[in-house]
């Protein structure tokens, strides 16, 4: 049945009132857009506010008067470029916020008792977020380094839980606990039930791991791009260099933490929503010792044995759920394999980035992080960083569907039954592409401000560039 017709259906049994078919489809995308568009944000907001701290750590702790000239200059810009996106990133969020009452009115008139004191948590959280990061823009030079440094720690601990209280309701979505409901009532709120429903913390631990690397991957990238000009160049910029160890150094650390959590995100939906696991692997049919399938490979009995460590263990397909129940498995399917094999990319230049550190370690200084193939493969990780993440985040929330609240509201029960939904689709793309441009019109000038004069090393050195490795994951 094509898309068209399915939604056709969900809409004549929502019954009269409901809204068109083109009105749904554009509602779910224009918050698949701007969620999408905000994920991004989001993680910046939490990932480069940490990378400030760091860098600025290391300048006070450093006994090299150049080196801390060169933590403090980065620590300054990235808080600058944290201080526009963060604006940014207000907008967006303030967007999606009108969005839950716009386009999903059921949703949030039924439910928001349940889930509403998240939102008011993040709100607090995100008030902290924003006053402290004030106070650390307006305190350079003005607040004693050890004071400047600690009004920085606020912001990094109020992007956390402001994340983590968002991330809250959407596991609450996937999950839903707190609440009873009576004749089609809600009863008996508990809100501390629905933040810590089952799939709050592996859904927490990972959206903050991937937010790290994707804002880690994205910084070095800029700086991959950099260091490749220099070597054309032939010169040696300590800037570059440390600009990229530090950030290239936490999405690094952050890579194979996120395998391991993703086998437990990945365990939990098979527990939990096997609807949405057979999607995601492409398990047609109910079987013992189900296949792994990737891309055009097959092997045997593999799904099965990783998944229950027994090669003839019996999992469900789809057509284990009935037809009105199944989501998008070619949609889930792609996203899903996307998202592994991006991940597994970055997980092998991390690999090439630690061996680099343990041989520095040994003392045989090589010069193996900063080949130009190696450069090249770097400022390519943002966008793989980012593009994995989209995907990771089309799983979660397409493999959900046809639910809105999983097992409980479907999302054509949610949406606002008002026509010309559509049209709100097109302004946000409109609003959204100028404000693309006017954020990417502002870095792009905040980045060809001066540079701190730093002394350069010598082109002929090695040394500088393991220090820089070395220092940077210390």
């Amino acid at each position: 049945m094509s898309t068209v017709a399915l939604l056709a259906d969900a809409a004549a049994r929502t019954g009269q009132g409901a809204a068109s078919p083109a009105d749904f489809m554009a509602a779910r995308q224009q918050m698949a857009f701007t969620l999408g568009f905000h994920i991004v944000l989001a993680s910046i907001g939490i990932g480069l506010p940490a990378l400030t701290l760091l860098a600025e750590w290391r300048s006070l702790r450093t006994g090299d008067s150049v080196k801390a000239a060169v933590y403090a200059e980065l620590a300054r810009r990235w808080m600058k470029a944290a201080g526009v996106l963060f604006a940014v990133g207000a907008v967006s969020g303030t967007v999606l916020s009108f969005e839950m009452g716009t386009l999903w009115p059921g949703f949030m008139d039924k439910y928001g008792q349940v889930f509403g004191a998240a939102f008011a948590l993040e709100g607090i959280a995100f008030f902290i977020e924003a006053i402290f990061m004030g106070i650390y823009l307006y305190g350079w030079d003005r607040l004693s380094p050890r004071a400047h440094f600690l009004t920085g720690v606020p912001v990094v601990v109020a992007g956390l839980l402001s994340a983590s209280f968002v991330l809250t309701v959407n596991s609450w979505m996937n999950q839903p606990r707190g609440f009873r409901l009576v004749d089609g009532k809600v009863t008996d709120v508990d809100p501390l039930a629905a933040m810590f429903n089952p799939a709050t913390p592996v859904q927490a631990v990972h959206l903050i791991l991937a937010s790290l690397m994707v804002c880690g991957f994205i910084v070095a990238s800029v700086y991959a791009v950099g260091l490749l000009r220099d070597r054309r160049a032939g010169r040696d910029d300590r800037y570059n260099r440390l600009g990229f160890a530090i950030p290239f150094s936490l999405g690094a650390v952050c890579a194979p933490l996120q395998v391991i959590v993703g086998d437990w995100a990945v365990r939990f939906v098979a527990d939990n929503q096997p609807a949405k696991f057979a999607a995601m692997e492409g398990v047609e049919h109910t079987q013992a010792g189900q296949p792994f399938r990737f891309a055009v490979f097959e092997i045997p009995n593999a799904l099965s044995l990783m998944l229950k460590f027994d090669a003839h263990a019996t999992l469900r397909g789809m057509d284990s759920v009935p037809v009105g129940d199944r989501p998008p498995a070619e949609v889930v399917k792609t996203s899903f394999e996307i998202m592994i094999a991006l991940g597994m990319v970055l997980l092998a230049l991390a690999a090439w980035w630690a061996l680099a550190w343990w041989l520095r370690r040994r003392g045989r200084a090589l010069d193996l992080p900063w080949k130009p193939w190696f450069l090249r493969a770097a400022a390519l990780t943002g966008v793989m960083a980012a593009v994995a993440m989209e995907a990771g985040w089309t799983t979660t929330e397409v493999g959900r569907q046809p639910w809105i609240v999983y097992g409980v509201m479907r999302t054509e029960e949610a949406v606002n039954p008002s026509p010309g939904l559509r049209y709100g689709l097109y302004i946000v793309l409109a609003v959204y592409a100028v404000l693309t441009a006017a954020t990417i019109s502002v870095l792009r000038r905040m980045r060809h401000t001066p540079e701190p004069a730093v002394p350069p090393a010598s082109p002929s050195s090695t040394e500088p560039a393991a220090e820089a490795n070395v220092e940077s994951v210390r």
